[in-house]
């Protein structure tokens, strides 16, 4: 009875093989490749550290562009600048004072022009009536000498006051003007680096899409660049494959797959090749060198539905079968 049980599954094997090569035979050999499905992803960080004062939005909210997802708070921001603006007045001040000068100063530079002046005067007179007099041998040497110091002591005295009338009229050098204006440049450049620093406090939506992911919480402290919120553009999704050379045929850009998505009842999209990339060389090679043959590699497939699917979502499973000849 065993032999006889023995031979029919013998029998029932060979005609599996053999329906199964002739299967095989008439066929064009396909592969089942799969793939996942994959959007853009923004991991929202603000460029300074702050304490999180409000998170109006949760797991799974749709946002838009432009939308409040998390708003920081940094008293040490806001105290910051209140001293730049502060500097930025000590230096529009000083600018101020190095363009113009007080009519006051002004006056007094005039009234010691004009005195200046008078002392010259009198120098001159007084070395002229001395000059007349040594003439008719009435003065000494001396005190000729004496007049003429004293005269020429008026002279520079006149020089030095109207130097100084000049300096009050036309106030500070032009290169000392320079450099006080460069100071309030500098200080509003400070105002304004501050000014952005607290802009960054408020963290916005860069695109439409969703939140997949809320690290921040009220309360929480979070260094700069720290991730806050993810958001996924969902509804452009794309599929990706990884394919070796030899089964990549004569797919070219722009050629159509049928995209099967088993998480939507094994619905079939229709997605266009955008890109075909090689991968890194630590990425599925399959060394064939021993064989006296070449290295295969591996190439990641992008594919764009052509028609929007909203219903993808990133690492969904994609199936395409691929033929082979």
């Amino acid at each position: 009875m065993s032999t006889r049980i023995l031979i029919a599954v013998a029998v029932v094997a060979a005609a599996a093989s053999g329906g199964y090569a002739l299967w095989a035979m008439t066929s064009a050999p396909t592969l089942l490749v799969q793939g996942e499905v994959e959007a853009t992803r923004i991991d929202l960080a603000a460029r300074v550290s702050g304490r999180v004062a409000e998170v109006p939005v949760d797991f799974g909210d749709r946002v838009t562009t432009g939308q409040v997802v998390v708003m920081l708070d940094s008293p040490q921001l806001q105290a910051g600048l209140g001293t730049a603006q502060a500097a930025l007045m000590v230096a529009e001040a000083n600018r101020d004072l190095a363009n113009a000068t007080r009519p006051e100063t002004i006056a007094a530079r005039e009234a010691e022009f004009a005195k200046a002046v008078a002392d010259l005067d009198l120098a001159q007179k007084t070395y002229d009536r001395f000059a007349r007099l040594q003439g008719g041998v009435s003065a000494s040497a001396q005190t000729l000498d004496e007049v003429s110091n004293k005269l020429t002591a008026a002279l520079r005295g006149k020089e030095a006051a109207e130097a100084n009338l000049l300096l009050a009229r036309n106030g500070n050098s032009p290169e000392q003007r320079a450099v006080a204006q460069a100071q309030v440049v500098q200080a509003q450049a400070s105002v304004q680096q501050t000014i952005a620093d607290i802009a960054e406090l408020t963290v916005k939506a860069p695109i439409d899409g969703q939140i997949t992911a809320r690290m921040a919480e009220p309360g929480k402290n979070f260094a700069a660049g720290a991730p806050l919120v993810s958001v996924v553009d969902v509804d452009n999704a794309w599929f990706t494959f990884n394919l070796r050379e030899d089964i990549l045929g004569g797919l070219r850009i722009g050629d159509d797959l049928a995209v099967r998505v088993p998480a939507l009842q094994d619905r079939v999209v229709t997605a266009k090749v955008t890109a075909i990339n090689a991968q890194g060389s630590y990425a599925n090679w399959r060394a064939t060198k021993a064989t006296g043959d070449f290295d295969l590699r591996s190439f990641s497939i992008r594919a764009v539905p052509v028609v929007p699917t909203p219903d993808l979502r990133p690492g969904m499973s994609a199936l395409v079968d691929f033929d082979r000849n």
